[in-house]
This record gives structure tokens, sequence and C-alpha cells, in this order.
């Protein structure tokens, strides 16, 4: 038998993200372009071979074409082993026919095979959907340090905002006495990152009963954490202080963004991508170089390769191959690949998705003071002089009379 691993991380990115439609119409959440040349999922990727983990299970469900395409085989983040590395899960058909994944805890169940192969102590469990850096080994030196069944990575939220998340109630050693899901008054602010990690033998003991268990909904979150607790298993908290962002509505894909060129935000609301000492891996497209134009402005933006740009970017991101004609304005805005924005056209506080065309003069949006986000989806094409109003999502060609 080949060495054995230390740890084996499992990241689910099944999820159908329908609170981030339309981006996520055509692809999975976890495959939506970020931050000029990043997909979600590069960042969780990122982490773990920063964090000296080289075993990946990625369980794709939804939509997972796109996203598979772009893993391969692992190549961009160093993965392509031949004992371990990047391993695309799908569901697939047992004796019984072919078994979607139920929940989250059932989409590990149907992969325990996977995880034997590696005879690990421990394994990860992550979301593909967050966006972050984080150094798993830290978290995992925790674990060991305190002979933990299971330990959860939580982040400090603000009082008011507690209700949305999976709330940590902790003795002063991080030990979890209790655990309340989206609980209206809540005792804590330590709210879950769905970071987990378990030592193996009790993960595969709990999801064996789940499974057995037909009232179960299969999750970790509803079923298997709370299943633990009550057994008394030893469960701890692990408090992370660095930048997190669960990037599962328009809005607060926006906001991530915006993070990541927000030079004034302190280290924890800043979201820093070119930090020598922590790589984004990525897949690498060969393109040729950005052409800034002689009458062209541009104001604290991020601009992807292969751009053309001849009018006004501020705060915005714009991903690679992106037509910006003379005298057109973007401001506060997500402008995703190969997106031709014409002469005199005015985009402001709006996400427009890939290979969209905005005809000349046309006005998208209106100021991020406002507070009403506009998306322009995948292929949608504004014609000349066109107004799309503040707050509407155009996922069809927008018609002359409809104007």
């Amino acid at each position: 038998m080949m060495n054995r691993k230390q740890c084996v991380a499992m990241l689910l990115a099944g999820g159908q993200g329908s609170r981030l439609m339309p981006l996520t119409k055509k692809i999975a959440k976890p495959a939506v372009p970020f931050g000029s040349r990043y997909r979600i999922i590069d960042f969780p990727l990122s982490n773990c071979i920063n964090s000296g983990i080289d075993t990946v299970g990625v369980l794709t469900q939804y939509q997972p074409l796109e996203l598979n395409d772009y893993l391969e085989a692992g190549v961009s983040w160093d993965m392509n082993l031949r004992y371990g590395g990047l391993h695309v899960l799908p569901p697939y058909q047992g004796e019984s026919g072919a078994d979607w994944f139920k929940g989250t805890a059932n989409a590990i169940y149907q992969n325990i095979r996977f995880i034997k192969r590696y005879h690990p102590s421990y394994v990860l469990i992550l979301s593909g959907d967050h966006i972050y850096k984080m150094d798993y080994s830290i978290m995992m030196k925790e674990h060991i340090e305190n002979d933990a069944d299971c330990t959860i990575a939580v982040i400090d939220v603000p009082l008011e905002e507690a209700s949305r998340f999976g709330i940590m109630n902790t003795d002063d050693k991080g030990r979890i006495l209790e655990f309340e899901e989206k609980p209206e008054h809540p005792k804590s602010t330590q709210a879950s990152m769905g970071v987990y990690i378990f030592s193996t033998d009790k993960l595969i003991r709990y999801l064996t009963e789940d499974e057995a268990d037909p009232d179960s909904s299969n999750d970790f979150g509803k079923d298997i954490i709370p299943k633990m607790l009550a057994d008394g298993q030893r469960m701890f908290a692990y408090l992370y202080k660095g930048y997190w962002r669960d990037v599962g509505t328009l809005d607060s894909f926006w906001a991530a963004n915006m993070d990541a060129i927000g030079m004034d935000a302190s280290e924890e609301e800043r979201l820093v991508l070119n930090d020598p000492g922590w790589r984004i891996y990525y897949e690498h497209t060969f393109n040729h170089p950005q052409y800034i134009g002689y009458d062209s402005c541009i104001k604290n933006s991020i601009i992807g390769d292969g751009c053309d740009i001849n009018g006004t970017l501020e705060h915005s991101v714009v991903f690679s191959d992106v037509v910006v004609e003379k005298d057109a304005v973007i401001r506060d805005s997500v402008v995703m690949r190969g997106v031709k924005i014409g002469k005199g056209a005015r985009i402001e506080y709006a996400i427009v998705d890939e290979d969209a065309v905005i005809g000349e003069g046309a006005t998208v949006g209106a100021e991020a003071s406002q507070e009403r986000l506009t998306v322009i989806a995948r292929d949608v094409e504004v014609p000349a002089q066109a107004v799309v109003d503040a707050g509407v999502i155009a996922e069809e060609n927008v018609k002359q009379e409809e104007l």
C-alpha cells in the first residue's frame, strides 16, 4: 500500500446557486468568474494547495460541463499527481440506479470509497461557493491538539446578522456546547463558515448512520452536527479572523468583487488578490496584452488580459477580452469576459455577464447610492440608446419596441 494521506479534502461544488441567477443559469456556482481572472472555486482549491493538502475530491452535480472542463486534471493547481491530486466526483449509477446527491452529507456518503482509498486520518469538508484565503493546516493543528472528533471553522459576525447563519455556542476553551441553525435570538456571534475537519472514523460512522435514517435530510448542519453534539462527541470551534464572504447572492457577489479594490478598507474587509505569500491559482489562458487608449481614464479598477480600453473605468472589475469604446463610462460595476461596450455607453452599479453587448449611447443602471443593482445576463444585447433602469435583471435581448 502506498503512503497514506494525513488529510483528504472533499469540496462540495454541485449547488445550483439559484440566488445567483442569471449568472448560474448555464454554469455551476463554483464556476462563476470572479475578480477579473479567477473563478469562485479557485479560492478553496488554492487554500488546499497552499495548506499542503494535495488530494481533493470535487463533488459536482448541477450544470457540470464548464466546471469539469475548467478543472481538467488539476494541472492549474499543481494537483495532477499519480497518487492523490484533484478528482471530479459526479453522481453515478449504482445497483439501484442513478442517485443524485440528496444533501451535503449524502454527497460525501456516496464517495466514502474515494476517501478510504487514501486511508486518511482526517477529512476536510469544504464549500465551493465562498471567497476567502485560509490556511487549513493551522485549523488542523488545533483539531489534533484538542483530540477533536470534529472542528468547525467560525467567523465572528455582527449580532444583527447572526440570525442568517448557523451559530456555535462554546465554552472558554472553544468546545462547542450548542449549535443553532439560523436562531431568532442568537446566543453568540460565532457563525459557521461551512468548513469542517472530521476524524475519518467518526465521519464515516455518522454518515452511515445518517444514510440509514429515513427521516434525515442528509445535511451536515441539520443532521450530522446536531447528532454528534447530542452524542457528546468532542467538537470544537476554530475562530478564523481573515477575509471571508459567502457569494450566494447577486449583491454579495458584486460586493466581494468590490472588496478586491477597496484600498482604504481594513485587512479583514479587503480581499488581497496579489499577495505573493498566498497565491491564488487559476487556469491560465494565452491572451494578448491589454491596450489602454490615449483618451482612456482608469481609476481604482482591476482589468483582465486582452482588454481594449478607450473609455473611462472607475471602481470596477473588468475581465478579459472586454472592449470599451471611446467616451463610454463604467463605474462601480463588474464586467465579465468578452463584453462589448459601445461608444458613449454608460454602465453604473451593474453586473454585465459574459459576451453581452451594450450598444452605443445605451445606459445601464444608476448610481450605487440608489442601492438597486442592475444585471445584464450572458449573451444579452442592449441596443443603441437603450435605457435599462436600475434594479432590472435583463435575461433576454432588450428590444427597441420595449423601450
